[in-house]
């Protein structure tokens, strides 16, 4: 089990939760953040510092995001359409930086903010 960023978060990206993070796996995609599944221990300090309530425990999804939940953890292991690699489990989102694209459903999404 672990924490789901969802919609919410689109093309908001606060990074709060990143910086909270105690194990470093909350990875950067273009327009939304993502916790990786298997590095996530459950801890939850990333729920409460997040200023659009976008993170949930994946049991505890609202229906409407749940597909966040198979999306979150297809950004480490589908490739993207771009033939880029899928993130995997580098260890450690500081290292890696910012991924050059997004999960499929987030990919899909309409733009909300204008990039800079």
């Amino acid at each position: 089990m672990a924490y789901v960023i969802s919609e919410p978060c689109v093309d908001v990206l606060d990074r709060a939760c990143v910086e909270e993070c105690p194990v470093d796996c909350i990875y950067e995609g273009i327009h939304a953040l993502y916790i990786h599944p298997d590095e996530c221990v459950d801890c939850g300090a990333c729920v409460p510092v997040c200023p659009v309530e976008a993170i949930y425990y994946e049991g505890d999804l609202p229906a409407e995001l749940e597909p966040y939940l198979a999306d979150n953890a297809a950004i480490f292991t589908q490739a993207p359409p771009e033939s880029q690699q899928p993130l995997g489990s580098p260890g450690g989102a500081a290292k890696l930086g910012a991924a050059g694209f997004d999960a499929p459903l987030v990919a899909r999404l309409p733009q909300r903010r204008a990039q800079s």
